[in-house]
């Protein structure tokens, strides 16, 4: 099987070619829980979230988007592949 993450973001730093996720590690959260934490709790924190359910997929955040060109792609400490 092939584990992809698949994202059309494409002006995030770790977006490649194909729509294809390029982040080492990526977290997904409720959008609640994303706008209370800062942008350096991402997938490396992730163990210490508490649990964030979500009734539908508009109520979710991909926590690892970094816009491109940013200086801050070593904010969260995830790596682009």
């Amino acid at each position: 099987m092939d584990n992809r993450i698949m994202c059309s973001v494409s002006n995030c730093h770790y977006w490649k070619n194909g729509n294809i996720c390029g982040a080492s590690q990526i977290m997904v959260t409720s959008d609640q829980l994303a706008q209370e934490k800062p942008d350096s709790f991402d997938a490396p924190q992730a163990s210490t979230a508490p649990p964030t359910p979500a009734g539908r997929c508009e109520e979710t955040c991909c926590k690892t988007f970094v816009r491109r060109g940013s200086d801050k792609t070593h904010v969260d400490n995830v790596q682009r592949m």
